[in-house]
């Protein structure tokens, strides 16, 4: 498996297809998930050889917006995955595993192993973050920017819900994160509670 080479791929593609309209699901966002699920491999002791498989699924579980579309993006991340990773010397069960991975990131996620676990904490880490506002902003101009929510309040009540129905599924994010999604949420809460 040469990850240094599929993630220099991928990478390349993302940085000449993404659109600039993406303010949340650029470049920086998928550098971010990368960062979070090699932190979280470590402490949830995952050996060598899966870490790999985490983080090239980490590099390319949003790439399916290279089409420019939010629906469907992890079918088409998958897609790329199937036709490129055998090229850098991935196994056919890594890239099933990898697409795995990707697949649970859909919302509601749904993951059933402890890599797919990581991917989707690494994926909404952000929630229990100190830069979760600021975050949240970039998402909320994203979606606004592609006409899939009207405005300041009804992203309010769609946080509110999103923050209540959201789990984290490792440990680490359990201890590390959960506490504080929940005090954003609760400060959600008492704002959407003052709207008409």
């Amino acid at each position: 498996m040469d990850y240094r080479a599929a993630k220099q791929f991928i990478l390349t593609k993302l940085r000449a297809e993404l659109s600039d309209r993406l303010k949340y699901h650029g470049l920086h966002h998928t550098l971010d998930v990368l960062d979070m699920a090699a932190e979280l491999c470590i402490s949830e002791g995952v050996n060598e050889h899966d870490q790999v498989l985490v983080k090239t699924a980490a590099l390319f579980h949003d790439a399916g917006f290279v089409k420019n579309k939010h629906a469907g993006h992890e079918a088409e991340g998958c897609m790329l995955v199937q036709e490129n990773l055998a090229d850098f010397g991935y196994k056919p069960e890594d890239i099933e595993s990898i697409c795995g991975m990707i697949m649970a990131t859909k919302i509601p996620q749904s993951p059933n192993t402890l890599l797919e676990q990581i991917l989707c904490d690494a994926d909404l880490d952000y929630l229990g973050r100190a830069d979760f506002f600021t975050i949240g902003e970039s998402l909320f101009e994203e979606l606004k920017d592609y006409q899939l929510i009207s405005d300041e309040q009804t992203w309010n009540r769609l946080q509110v819900s999103f923050l209540t129905a959201h789990r984290y599924h490792t440990n680490t994010n359990k201890i590390l994160r959960e506490p504080v999604k929940q005090g954003y949420l609760e400060d959600l809460q008492d704002l959407v509670a003052t709207y008409a």
